[in-house]
């Protein structure tokens, strides 16, 4: 094989870091993993015991996998059961303490050895994640971190990279809660990047505000998303000034800030709320591609609304500039509906549609007495009785569809072209909804992709999709047959009615994962 001097100098990354991190593996051991997964559809290899859940109902731990993951993949079972289902769920919700190098060097290498020669600007959020990395100029010149870098690309090759490493990401990653927490903020903090300069700044958005803070404080990620280059964009924040007294601020953030980032609709704001939020964040704007330092976020005071706001009932002093943004943020994430109105999205994702409201108010509860704090909300969730008893009631979306049946299949994948069209042609392809509230979780906009699920599910086990392969001979012989097999897709042993039906069939698999029970979580 030859090597571009840029896979050489990863190579050399690679290498040094097993030296100098106590590493396992040698060297030459990670030299010999690139060359094996350099240029190749990828997956994780099969290792651990392969026991498939051993009853014919869904269990806690198959539970627990199918709602903090996008599904399992074959032993993920058996290195749950053994681990306990509360070690589980306090390794998710620290996923800095889980080794993950296999994903983040194969993103590393499909996008920026094997890519489009514009399109290695996503290897600046893995390089910037990578101190062996800086030690090489070439790539730290491409992982400067600055956001006016994102406009020396394409902006189609810009949303096709972070597509197909949100993809990769779902598939391969061993930190799953916060692969479906970063999906789950991305919904909440919706940008849809075919709008203005939203095409260039949204790889930077999906960097520095959803995957940052992710599982971190809720108001630390509200700032960044207010101060986002491609939220300002997005939501006509840049042109809310006021120039003079004449001059009405532009209320489409305000009002989105209010509806559907924190307090929600039935929050309690009023048009006059709205009015004094927009005057709050007058004079926020964000450089555009033909300034200098594009995409360089700036404050411009005589652009801003300096006199006093009232904001649900609380005074804002006049003369507080700049301030006034961190002043109106303080004011609505603090609010009691803000906890209300995230608990319940929360309770939606990983409970219900319909969330029990005793559920929403333990998770209410433990947003306000943390502060906002993402983590201990996830785990007051996670142990309510509620999330214990809604085993198998979520259809899942088509995103997770597709991704937990590369998982269960341990599919290689290069998360290409097909894989992407099948999800457009299903409605839920990454980064492509157009309104600011998000792809919607619940069940009734998704029935009407059933049709699409089934072809998708015969494409993939007759290996008709370009770019992903399937190894059944190997699958099915390193877990013991089909049945095996089709329990770990399943989360549970199939009955007697459902194993003749998929055998019957002649694609066994191709109708397990079309099956009602594949389709639900």
């Amino acid at each position: 094989m030859v090597f571009t001097r840029r896979q050489f100098v990863a190579l050399g990354a690679g290498a040094l870091a097993a030296a100098t991190a106590g590493c396992d593996r040698s060297p030459a051991q990670l030299t010999d993993d690139l060359r094996r997964w350099v240029g190749k559809p990828a997956a994780p290899p099969l290792d651990g015991a392969l026991t498939p859940p051993p009853t014919g109902e869904l269990d806690a731990v198959s539970h627990v996998v199918n709602r903090l993951t996008f599904g399992p993949r074959p032993g993920d079972y058996a290195r749950v059961a053994a681990m306990g289902v509360d070690a589980f769920i306090d390794e998710q919700l620290a996923p800095e303490g889980i080794e993950d190098e296999q994903c983040e060097r194969l993103i590393r290498h499909e996008f920026e050895e094997l890519g489009d020669p514009e399109s290695h600007i996503f290897s600046s959020a893995i390089a910037k994640a990578d101190p062996i990395l800086q030690l090489f100029p070439t790539v730290q010149e491409s992982s400067s971190g600055r956001v006016g870098d994102l406009y020396e690309f394409r902006d189609k090759v810009l949303l096709q990279d972070l597509t197909r490493a949100t993809l990769l990401r779902a598939v391969i990653s061993r930190r799953q809660l916060q692969e479906g927490m970063v999906q789950f903020w991305t919904d909440h903090f919706n940008i849809d990047p075919s709008k203005g300069e939203c095409k260039w700044l949204k790889a930077a958005d999906d960097r520095a505000v959803i995957r940052r803070h992710a599982l971190g404080k809720f108001a630390d990620m509200l700032r960044a998303s207010a101060l986002s280059p491609a939220m300002l964009w997005y939501l006509d924040g840049r042109v809310n000034q006021r120039k003079n007294a004449s001059e009405k601020p532009n209320e489409n953030y305000a009002r989105e800030l209010m509806e559907l980032h924190t307090l929600g609709v039935h929050g309690g704001y009023t048009q006059q709320d709205v009015m004094e939020v927009a005057r709050c964040l007058t004079g926020w704007t964000v450089r555009d591609k033909k300034k200098f330092l594009k995409g360089k976020v700036e404050f411009k005071a005589h652009l801003h609304d300096d006199g006093a706001k009232t904001v649900l009932g609380e005074s804002i002093p006049a003369g507080g500039g700049m301030r006034d943004l961190d002043r109106v943020l303080k004011i609505l994430v603090r609010h009691p509906s803000t906890a209300r109105f995230v608990a319940t999205k929360l309770c939606r994702r990983f409970i219900a549609d319909e969330p029990p409201e005793a559920a929403v108010a333990a998770t209410a509860n433990a947003f306000t007495q943390s502060d906002g704090e993402i983590r201990p909300t996830l785990r007051a969730l996670f142990q309510t009785p509620e999330f214990a008893a809604a085993r198998g009631a979520k259809l899942k979306r088509p995103f997770h569809f597709v991704v937990s049946a590369l998982r269960g299949l341990n599919a290689r994948t290069d998360a290409g072209k097909p894989i992407v069209d099948a999800l457009q042609r299903m409605g839920h392809a990454p980064f492509r909804y157009p309104t600011p509230d998000g792809y919607p979780e619940e069940a009734t906009h998704w029935t009407g992709t059933l049709l699409w699920r089934w072809n998708f599910a015969v494409a993939l086990t007759q290996n008709k999709l370009p770019g992903t392969a399937v190894k059944l001979p190997e699958m099915l012989e390193a877990l013991g047959g089909d049945e095996a097999l089709i329990a770990t897709c399943l989360g549970r042993r199939a009955s007697v009615e459902e194993l003749r039906a998929c055998r019957a069939s002649g694609t066994p698999l191709a109708v397990a994962l079309a099956s009602p029970a594949f389709q639900r979580c």
